[in-house]
């Protein structure tokens, strides 16, 4: 009886530990996510730091006159009363545009 009882646990012991290493939920399945995690966050770290630089943006817009003026220059051209714009065709502009193809020089900027 006793016999019969030993063989009944070892059984289930080597159940479980089949479960554990390979069956579902186990702990081969368990690398595979950690791996996909990691690919993951990976392909995400972009995305964050590029949510980062926008948030910073927007509490800057929201705060700075500076951000605003520098966004109504690039965007639309804007220009201050005391300045004087000259359009160059083929010219691009020293500052970023943002990839929208303005081409202009400005000069006379008493305060840059």
């Amino acid at each position: 009886m006793l016999k019969w009882l030993a063989i009944a646990l070892l059984l289930l012991l080597a159940l479980l530990q089949y479960r554990l290493w390979l069956g579902d939920g186990g702990i081969h399945e368990l690398r595979e996510i950690d791996k996909r995690v990691a690919m993951l966050d990976a392909a995400n770290k972009p995305l964050r730091d590029r949510n980062e630089r926008l948030a910073a943006e927007v509490v800057d817009l929201k705060t700075g006159l500076d951000a605003i003026e520098e966004r109504a220059r690039s965007d639309i051209g804007m220009v201050r009363t005391d300045e004087q714009f000259y359009w160059v065709p083929g010219v691009g502009a020293e500052s970023g545009t943002g990839g929208r193809g303005v081409t202009d020089a400005r000069a006379g900027h008493p305060n840059e």
